[in-house]
């Protein structure tokens, strides 16, 4: 089941039924398995509710280290960094995108490395760097169609791509 309606078209946020995510929020509210976790951290995430959300990403990172894959771990580390980039706090975000990004091309897995190539680029379209945002929409887009990605994904990387360009031509020049 998707909570995804849409994206902001300035900020390529998700658009969730607010109701519906704090239902399935305390639906899973107990459950402890690494995907629940997961989840819990996303749905705190479009809540709003930052500061649960950053506790928790930090222990579903600590839980996947422990207990689960390095594709767990870099999937945690992906999902941690965009409460980081929700907090205001880009730089980190960046940062962890970075390495996260670096880390799944290196490995091979295209679909992880697309998945924290297209938050990256969120990520920047919202500190206002359109050249990386642009650069990573980029990345994600070749990523996913290697990773034999649906229309459906590749069209939201296109989308994506559009919104950059369609926000630099509107950033002003400074001479």
């Amino acid at each position: 089941m998707s909570f995804i309606q849409g994206y902001d078209p300035e900020t390529l946020r998700e658009l969730v039924d607010q109701r519906e995510c704090a239902a399935r929020l305390a639906e899973i509210e107990n459950q402890r398995s690494l995907p629940a976790l997961l989840e819990r951290v996303w749905l705190l995430k479009v809540l709003d509710r930052l500061d649960e959300a950053l506790s928790l990403a930090d222990e579903a990172v600590r839980q996947a280290r422990m207990a689960g894959t390095r594709k767990d771990v870099l999937r945690a580390r992906v999902l941690h960094a965009t409460v980081l980039q929700y907090r205001g706090s880009h730089a980190a975000a960046e940062q962890e995108l970075a390495t996260c990004s670096a880390e799944a091309e290196g490995q091979r897995w295209a679909g992880i490395a697309a998945f924290a190539s297209q938050h990256r680029g969120k990520n920047a379209l919202e500190a206002g760097d359109y050249e990386q945002a642009r650069e990573s929409f980029k990345q994600a887009l070749f990523l996913r169609r290697e990773a034999g990605a649906d229309e459906k994904d590749l069209e939201t990387v296109l989308l994506a791509i559009d919104t950059v360009e369609r926000l630099r031509v509107l950033q002003p020049v400074f001479v």
